[in-house]
């Protein structure tokens, strides 16, 4: 009789790596916005995370490209399961849930895709804080996938996802809705930390440093490279940490570091050597780390 075949074990996959707007970005004829909608340079996805054990699988976060990203972790699924020696390949399928970090656009407008007009899913779960999950139940549409039985909200942190634990940890960030968390998910092989927007490492309780050395790799908030990208916007109205001063904060940590949400405006997509001659790398759209 043949060995049944050897699960591939938890797995995080990067899908996407952009700022909520995406890149290309609504309304910029930039040079690199241009070069990414007439098909001189690809396009890239809003940032999000997917895991998996071969046979569950989760979002992380739930953005304006929920639909490709879902057919990308299909696939990571399948390379994971050839890589174990099974050849059987996933269907295209509901997340068994989603992790939310924050009520911006590019982080929860994807649970649209779920319900009745496109995907029409059920049996899925929410998770994340108790106002998030209020704020989702009582506003249309969102509160429509609870009310048609599509979907269970829930806010325990920790919270066992059946064999890795997630944890939500909150940041300060803009909360004209709800507040912001960055999840570290714990696993048999490994943890990661998904950090995609923060005010300021001077405004959180917790010091960067230490958080990121708790993990493997920490997915952090990349969305300006240094002050002057906007031009005209001020600053204030859109608060981040810029990718020099994070670096500075964490030198000698760069190997556990991945950078993700980087603006249409932030140079590390067309020249990412500033940031890996110091230790740092942007994510890749794709890669794959064991957890």
């Amino acid at each position: 009789m043949a060995e049944p075949a050897a699960s591939p074990g938890w797995s995080v996959t990067v899908l996407g790596v952009a700022q909520d707007g995406g890149l290309p970005h609504p309304g910029c004829e930039c040079p690199r916005c241009s070069a990414a909608r007439d098909g001189r340079r690809r396009r890239e996805k809003v940032a999000c995370l997917g895991l998996t054990d071969g046979r569950r699988a989760f979002l992380v976060d739930a953005t304006p490209d929920l639909a490709e990203q879902m057919h990308a972790l299909g696939a990571a699924i399948a390379s994971a399961k050839a890589s174990a020696g099974d050849p059987s390949a996933p269907r295209v399928r509901t997340p068994d849930g989603v992790l939310l970090t924050h009520a911006h656009m590019g982080h929860y407008v994807g649970l649209a895709w779920l319900g009745k007009e496109a995907l029409g899913a059920r049996g899925f779960t929410i998770h994340g804080t108790p106002r998030m999950g209020d704020f989702l139940a009582t506003n249309a549409p969102w509160r429509a996938l609870f009310d048609e039985g599509r979907a269970t909200f829930d806010a325990r942190s920790p919270v066992d996802l059946g064999g890795v634990v997630a944890e939500a940890i909150p940041v300060p960030h803009r909360q004209e809705f709800t507040d912001a968390v960055a999840w570290r998910i714990r696993g048999p092989r490994g943890s990661v930390l998904w950090l995609p927007d923060i005010d300021s490492w001077d405004a959180w309780d917790l010091d960067v440093r230490d958080v990121v050395a708790s993990v493997d790799v920490a997915f952090l908030d990349a969305t300006f490279y240094a002050d002057g990208e906007l031009g005209h916007r001020d600053r204030r109205e859109i608060p981040h940490p810029r990718v020099v001063e994070t670096m500075r904060r964490l030198a000698g940590l760069g190997d556990r570091v991945r950078l993700i949400h980087l603006n249409h405006t932030n140079p590390l997509w067309d020249d990412p050597s500033p940031a890996a001659a110091l230790g740092f790398r942007v994510a890749r759209e794709g890669e794959t780390f064991p957890i």
